[in-house]
């Protein structure tokens, strides 16, 4: 059975199509006018092996906060819709990755619980066209929408650059570990029998 999210999301601040493949080859098809989110939402796809589809509009005249939100809640409904009952899969994910300078840690629980905590620190208001306040609001809206505790650290770096791509795709890898299956579970991974 596939484990697909897509959905549609239009409001009078974005108009959002997003559909994800959790068992794919990380091939992705991303446009949300601001390129280098564009850029990460790819490295997120090719790392974590998910198959995305990310069309989003957005006010961009204001900034690109709605969008980079919006974008975050969507993906965090689909990953929700994706993974279905959580049956037979790991639950838990985790991975340090190193990006030159930045090494970033992401650690993920979807045991149906939302909680975000972000630790890390940009020196510039700005990558390319992307304002870095932004990761932590694109992860938030993330985690309280797919219902996952997420964990996330920057252990080193300079370049902010590296920093935010080493934290996307640190939880590209983290999520793949998490969804993935595993013969040993019988139904769900919890001792209270249900997530």
């Amino acid at each position: 059975m596939e484990r697909i999210g897509t959905l549609e999301r239009n409001t009078k601040e974005t108009q959002i199509k997003l559909s994800l493949q959790l068992d794919g080859t990380g091939k992705s098809d991303v446009s949300t006018g601001i390129g280098f989110f564009d850029h990460m939402l790819e490295g997120f796809s090719k790392h974590g092996f998910f198959d995305l589809s990310v069309q989003a509009k957005g006010d961009l005249h204001v900034d690109g906060h709605h969008t980079v939100e919006d974008v975050g809640i969507v993906l965090g409904q689909a990953i929700r819709q994706a993974v279905g009952d959580k049956a037979g899969m790991k639950r838990f994910g985790y991975f340090i990755l190193p990006m030159d300078d930045a090494l970033a840690l992401c650690a993920v629980d979807l045991g149906g619980r939302a909680y975000f905590s972000f630790d890390g620190e940009f020196q510039t208001e700005r990558v390319g066209d992307f304002e870095t306040h932004l990761v932590t609001e694109f992860f938030y809206a993330l985690a309280s929408n797919a219902q996952m505790n997420l964990h996330i650290r920057l252990l080193a770096g300079q370049n902010d650059h590296h920093k935010i791509e080493a934290i996307f795709k640190a939880f590209g890898k983290a999520l793949d570990q998490a969804v993935s299956m595993d013969e040993r579970i019988s139904g769900v991974l919890s001792t209270k029998g249900s997530l």
